[in-house]
């Protein structure tokens, strides 16, 4: 029960504040972040300095390093590392590709 209920408030935060991408051709919805993007909130720090995007871990699925993400409005990357951080949520930490 308490697995529904983080999964609907997932769908409701991706649905509402999400970003659209392409993962190898495909569509997908997260959560892209830049940390030369973001504002500064206070000290917080939270370790990740590479770009990422944060899929639900069904997404994540068939996600390899070395795929490409498309993300709407922010450019090319490429996979580097899988992150699942054990709430259903998968971080891929980009690199950017400059052609």
């Amino acid at each position: 029960m308490f697995r529904d209920l983080i999964a609907e408030m997932d769908t409701a935060v991706f649905d509402s504040l999400g970003d659209q991408a392409l993962i190898d051709g495909q569509p997908a919805q997260g959560m892209f972040a830049a940390p030369w993007l973001q504002p500064m909130i206070g000290k917080l720090n939270t370790g990740l300095r590479e770009p990422h995007f944060v899929v639900r871990d069904e997404r994540a699925r068939g996600v390899i390093k070395n795929s490409r993400v498309s993300v709407a409005g922010q450019g090319e990357y490429s996979v580097v590392n899988l992150e699942p951080d054990g709430s259903g949520l998968t971080v891929l930490v980009l690199r950017g590709i400059y052609d």
